[in-house]
């Protein structure tokens, strides 16, 4: 019985991706729930699963074709058996033993057919390409990486002709090697692009600043570090601090949580906080729903979730959809100041930073405090200056006093 195979489901305002992969080609076997290949959104990559075993009879669709919501991307021949090609009375020569092979090491037997390409177009050594997929899988981007910092291929042979599947140019100096690598942009980079533009030309975008004192978050968090994690089952950070007082503020300032439709502000009365997380294909948003809900661990626990989710290559479009208010920490990577940009249709942006023991002034006396920079990133067309300002402050000193947040004054 032949079953198809069709593009599920993507989610909210999503009905087209590209095919970025097959991971089985005509005529192998396939397990019911194996991965048969993968989608790229604009937001996130999807794997399309086998909804039968049997073989895979026919590919109708290839990589690189922009498909649609309930389009048939291939056919599964249900209860079939992968038949091995017909002898012709020569022996088959028999494969290259491991000893034979130039490279050593473990190497990725389930390369996606783009990161596969590549690596053979330009004769890789796959053990030195360090794999950021699930369980290590090396993706095309990993491979694309590994070329801009100069791998070096596996032998001195011209590299073969760019395929038309992966429009790729490479200028080489004979003395330093390729100097230039070019790329088609991802679907997620174009997206990403494309909306911080629209940011940019949609928003009247203003950044306002303040700075942290760290010390009372900080001695909180160490005195109590242990004992939450053995209670709740997971660390004590910032993001759970920041982010309950941006639910406390938002709450004190609805302006800044609402959002701009045609000639209405519409003002939302649940707070669901986008949380930026750096992932294997860019930066993503994934959104803590109903925070004003959630304890400190609850936050915790589904910041961690979600985090997880992104590592794995397994964030979906409802995890990232919708969002009142969103925080990006550049703290992480070192930042010390920056001007977010909106995420729109949301209103404001907190970017907090890296923590720098400074010198500043309590009590008219120079002490060393651990500071972080703050930045409030706004509409200007609903909001205004002096609501953005207060803000600010409001988590301000909710963080330097984190008591306020318990009694949520």
């Amino acid at each position: 019985m032949a079953i198809e195979i069709k593009v599920p489901e993507m989610g909210e305002s999503v009905t087209e991706a590209t095919i970025s992969a097959w991971t089985k080609k005509e005529g192998d076997a396939v397990k019911v729930d194996e991965v048969l290949a993968i989608l790229e959104t604009d937001k996130v990559s999807l794997e399309i699963p086998a909804p039968t075993s049997g073989v895979l009879k026919s590919i109708s669709k290839k990589v690189g074709d922009v498909v649609h919501v309930r389009d048939i991307m291939g056919v599964i021949e249900e209860g079939a058996v992968a038949v091995a090609p017909a002898s012709s009375g020569t022996p088959a020569p028999q494969a290259a033993t491991p000893a034979a092979q130039p490279n050593t090491g473990k190497v990725n037997d389930e390369l996606p057919p783009a990161a596969r390409k590549l690596i053979e177009e330009n004769k890789l050594d796959v053990t030195k390409i360090t794999g950021t997929g699930r369980n290590g899988q090396i993706t095309k981007e990993d491979v694309i990486l590994f070329l801009e910092k100069g791998g070096a291929s596996t032998t001195s042979a011209p590299k073969a002709a760019a395929s038309p599947e992966i429009p790729r140019a490479v200028v080489v100096n004979t003395n330093n090697g390729p100097r230039e690598t070019i790329v088609p942009m991802t679907k997620l980079r174009q997206t990403i692009a494309n909306r911080l533009v629209q940011a940019q030309h949609t928003a009247a975008i203003l950044t306002t600043f303040n700075e942290v004192d760290m010390s009372p978050i900080m001695e909180l968090r160490n005195k109590y570090k242990d004992k939450f994690k053995d209670t709740h089952g997971v660390g004590l950070g910032f993001m759970s601090l920041f982010t309950k007082a941006v639910v406390a503020s938002l709450k004190a300032f609805p302006a800044i949580n609402a959002e701009i439709r045609g000639t209405d502000i519409v003002y939302k009365n649940f707070y669901d906080i986008g949380v930026a997380v750096g992932g294997p294909k860019g930066l993503v948003v994934p959104i803590v729903r109903n925070a004003d809900l959630l304890s400190f661990a609850g936050v915790e626990q589904e910041i961690a979730r979600l985090a997880g989710k992104v590592k794995d290559g397994k964030i979906a479009l409802e995890d990232m959809e919708g969002g009142t208010f969103s925080i990006s920490n550049g703290g992480v990577y070192g930042s010390m100041m920056s001007t977010p940009i909106l995420n729109p249709p949301q209103s404001g942006i907190l970017g907090m930073h890296n923590i720098v023991k400074r010198a500043v002034v309590v009590n008219d006396q120079i002490v060393i405090r651990p500071m972080m920079y703050l930045a409030l990133s706004y509409d200007h067309r609903i909001v205004d200056g002096k609501e953005a300002v207060q803000f600010l402050v409001k988590i301000k000193e909710m963080v330097e006093d984190p008591t306020r947040l318990l009694f949520e004054v």
